[in-house]
């Protein structure tokens, strides 16, 4: 059982490591003004929430297969997220806000998350990695 929670983990950052990157690369377009702001906002708005339920998931199968230490290095990540959803003003095309975007240093902000996000889901990837090895060799 303990392997399959681990595999599932594994397949799951995956998709978040590739949703970091595609983060990533739709903010560096908007920065080279390569694409405007509407049409970059709309495309990263679209992924908001599979991303948060991604690592809600995740973070809510450590804890049921009581793997603590995990669990408590990804609630802070997905407790983030959830703030960050739920704290969209009113009015705001949502998380990404073409009408914002430029404002206040916010493209640099979400940069600067989407690249700490990466590092933080290629950290947990390896230990995934690790711990899904270690659990199928202990099977």
């Amino acid at each position: 059982m303990e392997s399959v929670v681990f595999i599932f983990s594994l397949i799951d950052c995956c998709a978040l490591i590739f949703l970091s990157v595609y983060f990533i690369i739709t903010l560096s377009d908007l920065e080279c003004d390569y694409i405007n702001a509407r049409s970059c906002c709309s495309k990263l708005n679209k992924w908001v929430i599979p991303e948060l339920i991604g690592h809600t998931i995740v973070t809510v199968l450590m804890l049921i297969s009581l793997h603590w230490f995990i669990f408590l290095l990804n609630l802070p990540v997905a407790t983030w997220n959830i703030y960050r959803y739920i704290m969209v003003p009113s009015g705001n095309m949502g998380v990404f806000d073409p009408t914002e975007i430029h404002n206040r240093g916010q493209l640099k902000s979400h940069m600067e998350g989407a690249m700490i996000k990466l590092g933080f889901h290629l950290l947990c990837f390896f230990m995934y990695l690790y711990s899904m090895i270690l659990a199928l060799i202990n099977d």
